[in-house]
């Protein structure tokens, strides 16, 4: 049994399911979860259950511990497609923002909480040089569409300060994104879940797009493994600094060209793996 922590459009079900795996997607999208049983409904190995990836300890404790877990973080395709979803500064809609269909929207959030919190958020989700004069002005303006929003950002970040490579307001729709969902709280759940989750042998895979996320996956799985400080020729670890699991890889695995050019989005993505050993 492997958990599809994320599951989304369903193409890493799949894949999955494609190879004999059984598999559970679990996804917080009522829209997504729809669109995924329709896609795979061919595989009577798949079953989809609605929650969020931080929660799986409750959302599939029937079926605990597992052979894998994989979770693909930040929006999906499908979602930032929608304009109605409120995700892309590039496309008119609502301000909203939410993976799910509970809690605040990226609108009642700005015109909730005062600029000193939402400078918090843009400075550490979003890492943003500007987020002082940017959370003044969304207080400001208090937009509830997604242009409005784009449009205040630009208005607070000198035009000769615009990155070249992105959108200006690219990484304060990041921060709002993941304040709303309340993202790296459940990556933080997930990843103190994982010795629970697992059967050993099993593995636990993460996708990551931003340096935030990646940095707490590396630093966690660098703790889970531990380091031995046993002297050489020891057979077994005696001094407890070994830990359960082991990388599968010790350094980030990066998208191919080939992968980038199919799919641009993948560009910054970074996938670690570790299997519980013991």
């Amino acid at each position: 049994m492997i958990i599809d922590g994320t599951l989304g459009g369903g193409g890493h079900s799949e894949a999955l399911l494609a190879r004999g795996a059984t598999v559970l997607g679990v996804d917080r999208d009522p829209v997504a979860l729809q669109a995924a049983r329709v896609r795979l409904a061919a595989y009577p190995a798949f079953s989809a259950r609605q929650g969020n990836f931080g929660d799986l300890l409750e959302v599939a404790t029937d079926l605990l511990p597992v052979d894998g877990v994989l979770v693909d973080l930040g929006v999906s395709s499908p979602q930032l497609d929608v304009a109605e979803r409120g995700f892309s500064f590039q496309k008119e809609g609502p301000l909203d923002m939410r993976m799910g269909d509970t809690g605040r929207t990226a609108a009642e959030l700005i015109a909730e909480e005062d600029e000193a919190e939402l400078r918090r958020i843009l400075e550490e989700y979003g890492e943003e040089p500007f987020a002082r004069p940017i959370a003044r002005e969304l207080k400001r303006s208090l937009p509830t569409r997604t242009l409005e929003a784009a449009e205040a950002v630009k208005r607070a970040v000198p035009r000769k300060a615009w990155p070249n490579k992105i959108h200006v307001a690219t990484r304060t729709f990041q921060a709002l994104r993941m304040a709303v969902n309340q993202e790296l709280e459940s990556l933080e759940s997930l990843l103190a879940a994982l010795p629970r989750l697992l059967k050993v042998g099993g593995r636990a895979a993460v996708i990551s797009f931003h340096s935030l996320e990646d940095r707490k996956v590396k630093e966690t799985f660098r703790d889970m493994v531990g380091s031995c400080k046993c002297p050489p020729g020891f057979p077994v670890c005696a001094c407890g600094g070994q830990g359960d699991f082991t990388l599968v890889s010790r350094k980030a695995i990066a998208p191919s060209d080939e992968e980038i050019a199919a799919n641009p989005r993948a560009r910054s993505a970074h996938l670690r793996v570790v299997e519980k050993i013991r």
